[in-house]
């Protein structure tokens, strides 16, 4: 048990000044000393819980990444993961679930990594056997013969090799379903906004999907995908890079969730060839950040929701680095306010959780200590003081 004293508590229903208990992995009192006092002594636990001193510092929900890949580290040609051992891909997905949680990350959602590594990671940070925020997985990305991402995903053709696919992901234990609705940067010879799955796979992709009620998610730049993603239904569009004020419009109409990876452009774009980053995907990523702007004014002005996603894993776009997402949201004309919602409240609700996200009695202990209020500051995740996951303190 642990009570965070003589802080205030920040969360997408605002800042208020209140003291927060924690027990057996979540919040069981927020508010007034005396209340939550009373609310652990109501628990009959004769223990006396760990006090942490919170005075001048604010208590917020741990951060939601909707969009990584821990297979990859960043490294400047992202193929070449491919090549290690999964001894060596286990070991490093090890390590960026540290990083992010360390950086207040307290939950994310793998959209593609090698076989079930992703999968096997969300098991043995559950079951305590490494240290990392929780794991929802989609296993391998559903994509065309020789499409985007080919190099790691389940390639199918036709509807019925695409249901095939996506129902072999939900039998491994997938927690979402991603497939490649365009082309993409990293994939040599690809054509980045270019349709892949036609609307005819991706209404079977979304078919085998909604028996079990599972989320699922369109890699998506060029607005002709997006298009053919909202009509058959897809949870959520990843990175929609050209979206037009048409797509836009369908988005906010259906309530598709836009998850743009902002982190993802900044990585190639501000590092380049110099680095070792492929010369094709530099300037493929050039072409698509010239776009961005304007994909972002048709969200705001449609209003698409937004859930916070960076695609962490791609090059020099690492787990450690993930809070930076929120200043980039910031700058592309989100309020502070509004990109803490897009990293908690709507980044759980497209995950399908609804006990995270919030400083809120009966909701799970994901909990980071700041030293700023982040309703106006996106800055204040930089350095977080303490990581509380699921109840545990892990920094």
């Amino acid at each position: 048990m642990y009570v965070l004293r003589g802080g205030r508590v920040a969360d997408a229903a605002g800042t208020r000044e209140a003291d927060v208990a924690v027990a057996d992995g979540e919040v069981v009192a927020v508010g007034e000393p005396g209340a939550v006092d009373d609310a652990l002594a109501a628990l009959g636990d004769d223990g006396e819980p760990t006090e942490v001193d919170a005075d001048g510092q604010v208590v917020a929900p741990g951060l939601i990444d909707a969009h990584v890949h821990v297979m990859m580290d960043g490294r400047p040609d992202v193929s070449t993961a491919v090549s290690d051992s999964d001894y060596t891909a286990s070991y490093r997905a090890a390590s960026n679930l540290e990083s992010a949680v360390s950086a207040g990350v307290t939950t994310i959602r793998d959209l593609g990594s090698r076989g079930t590594l992703a999968l096997d990671a969300g098991e043995a940070v559950a079951a305590g056997d490494i240290d990392g925020p929780r794991v929802l997985a989609c296993g391998r990305n559903v994509i065309m013969t020789g499409g985007h991402g080919n190099w790691f995903g389940r390639e199918a053709d036709g509807p019925a090799e695409v249901r095939k696919a996506a129902r072999e992901q939900l039998k491994a234990g997938a927690d979402v379903l991603k497939c490649m609705a365009t082309g993409g940067v990293l994939t040599e010879g690809a054509v980045t906004g270019a349709p892949e799955l036609n609307p005819e796979e991706l209404a079977a992709f979304t078919d085998a999907a909604a028996p079990t009620d599972t989320p699922t998610a369109a890699h998506a730049h060029g607005e002709e995908g997006i298009k053919n993603a909202v009509e058959a239904g897809i949870s959520s569009v990843e990175h929609g890079t050209f979206m037009d004020r048409e797509a836009a419009e369908m988005m906010a109409e259906r309530g598709t969730y836009w998850v743009p990876t902002a982190s993802a452009l900044r990585g190639i774009v501000d590092n380049g060839v110099e680095a070792g980053i492929p010369e094709d995907a530099v300037a493929k990523a050039e072409d698509a950040a010239d776009r961005f702007d304007d994909a972002w004014d048709h969200a705001l002005e449609a209003g698409v929701p937004i859930a916070m996603g960076t695609d962490a894993g791609t090059p020099f776009n690492f787990f450690e680095e993930i809070p930076g997402e929120m200043a980039h949201m910031v700058e592309y004309g989100l309020s502070p306010e509004r990109a803490l919602e897009a990293a908690t409240v709507n980044a759980a609700d497209l995950l399908g959780l609804d006990d995270v996200g919030r400083v809120e009695e009966g909701y799970a202990a994901d909990l980071v200590l700041l030293d700023a209020d982040p309703n106006e500051d996106v800055e204040a995740w930089r350095e977080p003081d303490a990581v509380f996951a699921r109840g545990e303190r892990l920094e």
